[in-house]
């Protein structure tokens, strides 16, 4: 027979969920609609004066002559390309960064800590420095950066397995294996003529200069891709994995298998977004820290709130480094640094508790 206490609790039961599910959902939307404000603000921002009165008599075509033609090209052609890759990039950063932190189980996991970066920043120095790659043409350097990228996790899962593939195992392999391709970077860089090395440095600062159509529709397919996979196949496992092995053997979940789907998924992302974008950091890292903090620690709600915290945070930090110092552009790479470190040293010295 029921009591009133039973009863109680099952009435609470279901409006405390839907409480909880308001909440986040105002989160959601509250983050899009940040979103939405940097995207414009991207788009209209810049060396050239482009307002919004002007994008919509662009698009209503009520404005012609020759500025009508350059504003037009400068719109369609510079600015919404970089917007397009910067939402991209930094989605699939920051997811990448979740889900090396949810099944690593570490808080610096990122794909620097596991050596991706660095290793495809290696490819592309080959490319830019020795001429050296798998493919020849505008796909040298995007090609060796991407292969490079894999192939660094492919070193990493292929170390930890001699010693059992166990999530500390696999982040002092990647801090091994990111080293070492940091010093091949370095030997690159001695190798070179001075002309050449200028250009490496700029490449590994990172930047969406490259962005074009083109380039946005190679990247989506390998961001986008991973990234439906992890948000809709993956939310319980990892889950389950960030309690700890035993804790996901119990409920079914086979650890290793999925710590490897994952980890190659994350690095398929990374290598994309470096090949096009060159090294970028603490998006991966800083992103993830953030929507977990908002959002909570759920995965089923936090991979996607991540990805847009991630874009939101890359998209801003190309919009600050190109406005800044107009017309001179700085590296997207040194303004998430600088934006980065402090929100990051905040995070390590006033929330203690987060990080176990």
């Amino acid at each position: 027979m029921s009591t009133p206490e039973k009863a109680a609790t099952a009435v609470v039961g279901p409006m405390h969920y839907r409480e909880v599910w308001r909440g986040k959902i105002s989160r959601y939307l509250l983050l899009l609609l940040l979103l939405l404000v940097v995207t414009v603000l991207a788009a209209t921002l810049g060396s050239a004066d482009i307002g919004l009165k002007d994008i919509a008599d662009l698009l209503l075509g009520r404005l012609a002559g020759p500025r009508a033609a350059a504003k037009a090209h400068i719109l369609w052609q510079i600015r919404l390309p970089r917007v397009a890759f910067g939402l991209i990039g930094g989605f699939g950063l920051a997811m990448a960064g979740t889900v090396m932190q949810a099944v690593l189980r570490n808080a610096l996991a990122s794909s620097y800590t596991l050596g991706v970066s660095a290793a495809a920043g290696f490819g592309a120095a080959l490319a830019i420095g020795l001429g050296w790659g798998l493919w020849g043409g505008k796909f040298l350097i995007i090609g060796n950066a991407f292969v490079c990228g894999l192939l660094s996790m492919a070193l990493v899962y292929g170390i930890a397995t001699l010693k059992g593939a166990r999530a500390g195992t696999l982040i002092l392999a990647g801090i091994a294996i990111s080293y070492l391709f940091s010093a091949l970077i370095a030997l690159v860089k001695y190798l070179v003529q001075h002309d050449v090395l200028a250009g490496i440095v700029f490449w590994l600062l990172g930047g969406l200069h490259l962005a074009t159509w083109d380039n946005v529709l190679l990247l989506l397919p390998i961001v986008l891709l991973p990234s439906l996979w992890l948000i809709l196949k993956c939310p319980w496992d990892l889950n389950a994995l960030s309690a700890g092995d035993e804790v996901a053997t119990s409920l079914g979940v086979h650890p290793e298998r999925t710590r490897i789907t994952v980890l190659v998924l994350a690095a398929l992302i990374t290598s994309g977004i470096v090949a096009f974008a060159g090294v970028i950091g603490f998006v991966c890292l800083v992103g993830p820290h953030m929507a977990r903090l908002i959002i909570g620690s759920d995965h089923r709600y936090l991979l996607p709130y991540a990805g847009l915290t991630g874009a939101l945070l890359l998209l801003g930090a190309d919009t600050v480094g190109r406005t800044i110092i107009q017309p001179t552009e700085l590296p997207v790479g040194i303004v998430t640094a600088l934006l980065g470190v402090p929100f990051f040293l905040h995070l390590l010295l006033r929330s203690r508790g987060y990080w176990e």
